[in-house]
């Protein structure tokens, strides 16, 4: 069965980066159904406007690792930040666009709302950006999609489990890759909740 992969990197001071996954069946659920780790000891450098450079290496190189394919994604960051092609529509761009992406963004790109809230989604996905208010906080998270209707990858945020601003899986895999910060190898390694169908045989147990 397909499920539902949420993706974070992190990068080390000593350089590389530390990717993570959690993988769900649903978007209401309260832990993950798999975990993965992966490590590249090289990550491109920072380019203003152009994060995807450093991002998307380890993302495809987790998303290797997942058998059968996701049945979507969601990355932190915006699909088309300011109309320009970003994280998530290349990640979609490199999976065929045959697999959803949703962008969860925590701060508004460029310093505002109307940067990108006016400017038709990719990938069929619906128009711009759409504020979430989760958990009681004033502060937002800015959803954006390629492959789907941003309304309906808004409301995929809004259910996610958790009381707080961010959801509690999203929490997991940005804690996640942190920790892998500090001691990641070079290969995929599967959490010993993973059910071995979800991944490839490329994982290694822990």
């Amino acid at each position: 069965m397909a499920m539902i992969a949420a993706f974070d990197v992190h990068y080390p001071s000593d350089g590389g980066a530390s990717g993570a996954a959690v993988l769900f069946r649903d978007y209401r659920d309260a832990a993950p159904a798999a975990e993965l780790n992966r490590f590249l000891p090289h990550a491109a450098a920072y380019v203003p406007g152009e994060f995807f450079r450093r991002e998307l290496p380890c993302i495809l190189a987790l998303l290797a690792l997942i058998h059968p394919p996701p049945s979507a994604m969601i990355v932190d960051g915006y699909v088309m930040p300011g109309g320009r092609p970003g994280l998530g529509l290349r990640l979609f761009e490199a999976a065929g666009r045959a697999i959803p992406v949703m962008g969860v963004a925590k701060s508004p790109f460029d310093g505002g709302r109307g940067s990108c809230t006016e400017r038709e989604g990719a990938g069929g996905s619906g128009r711009g950006v759409v504020a979430v208010f989760r958990g009681g906080s004033r502060r937002p998270l800015y959803v954006t999609a390629a492959g789907m209707d941003v309304r309906r990858a808004a409301l995929n945020l809004q259910v996610m489990h958790g009381p707080h601003r961010i959801p509690t899986l999203l929490r997991r895999v940005d804690a996640l890759a942190r920790t892998a910060c500090g001691g990641a190898s070079g290969a995929g390694r599967q959490s010993s909740r993973t059910p071995r169908a979800a991944v490839s045989s490329d994982a290694r147990m822990p």
